[in-house]
């Protein structure tokens, strides 16, 4: 297991309807040397008491926001089986999760709300997949049985549902909705096992580069990850994380900049400074754990746990449905059950 696994194994992926079921957080698990990330992450939401004004319906409302979660919780797989010493490619499995996860109602929002998650993660003849929140990917890269270096790279698509629908703070829910964004790009990092506590840590870094292809914010996302994960035995593990977003103008001006309009409607001032140029929007620093009911973590049920912590920046910061109706402090939390096989 790593904490690449564990971060994988909540977070939501696929269409529309399916959606709001496909969850994700972003937790740490041990891993043998051939078994590399094993993610983790939540999606899906319980809706909340009443809708914005004109609104019958909001299905991205139960969207998690992309930013959120990108290192909660992850477990692991397990080793390659002596008896397959011939085999070529990393052993196949199929690992699942659902859990719960509280944050904040919007990328900003000093208001919270509980997402119920499932998460699906695999790897087939090498090549692995996995939901990663909102996210789906495919790493083209095949993992060989037993390597430490692991590359990966490959295609990810990502549903941002941030502020699609009514939000708690009755301000900021009498601005504009903002529309169900879809976003295609790359993923690209790589992971060392064995590096300092001993066979089985792992040394992590990736980074996820995405533009919007459904005409929303019409702008781009970057973020680099590093993370380290260590079993501290047989039964339990421990991972930390550390992430910056980045965030072009157009995705400033969707999400942050309040117009003559939405100021009027709102009561919040007029702010153009998120649109204005682009920069680092967002720092997160996440913990995460597993524990082995089985009494090993590389197979059987595990309980996940963990905590992220993210910051908004500078003119991200300064929004007013940040700074007057919001905070710029970001707390997630989360908790779930996973299972592989």
């Amino acid at each position: 297991m790593t904490i690449d696994d564990l971060r994988l194994f909540f977070r939501i992926s696929p269409p529309a309807r399916i959606v709001p079921l496909l969850a994700a957080f972003a937790l740490t698990a041990p891993a043998a040397a051939e078994d590399a990330p094993l993610p983790y992450e939540l999606t899906a939401a319980t809706p909340d008491t009443g809708l914005a004004p004109g609104i019958d319906e909001e299905p991205a409302r139960y969207l998690q926001n992309t930013d959120i979660d990108e290192n909660i919780l992850l477990p692991g797989a397990r080793p390659d089986d002596d008896e397959d010493s011939d085999r070529k490619w990393s052993r196949n499995y199929i690992a699942v999760a659902a859990g719960v996860l509280n944050s904040a109602d919007y990328n900003g929002s000093d208001d919270r709300r509980f997402l119920p998650a499932f998460y699906v993660r695999g790897r087939y003849e090498g090549f692995s997949f996995s939901t990663r929140g909102t996210n789906f990917q495919v790493d083209l890269i095949r993992h060989r049985r037993g390597q430490k270096t692991d590359w990966k790279f490959g295609p990810i698509i990502s549903l941002r549902g941030d502020r699609t629908g009514s939000v708690k703070d009755p301000q900021v829910d009498l601005l504009p909705d903002r529309k169900l964004a879809i976003e295609a790009g790359f993923f690209t990092g790589v992971t060392k096992t064995g590096v300092i506590t001993g066979d089985y840590d792992q040394v992590g870094f990736r980074f996820v580069a995405t533009k919007d292809v459904s005409g929303r914010h019409r702008s781009w996302t970057a973020s680099p990850t590093i993370d380290y994960g260590t079993p501290l035995s047989k039964r339990a593990y421990l991972g930390v994380s550390a992430s910056v977003n980045f965030y072009g103008k157009g995705f400033g001006r969707y999400y942050y900049d309040i117009d003559p309009i939405g100021s009027a409607a709102s009561g919040l001032p007029v702010y153009t400074g998120a649109g204005r140029k682009a920069t680092a929007g967002k720092y997160t620093l996440g913990l995460a754990g597993a524990y082995g009911l089985s009494g090993d973590l590389r197979k059987g049920f595990v309980l996940l746990g963990g905590a992220q912590y993210g910051r908004l920046l500078s003119r991200f910061a300064d929004s007013p449905i940040v700074k007057d109706a919001g905070s710029a402090d970001q707390w997630t939390f989360g908790a779930g059950l996973a299972y592989q096989f």
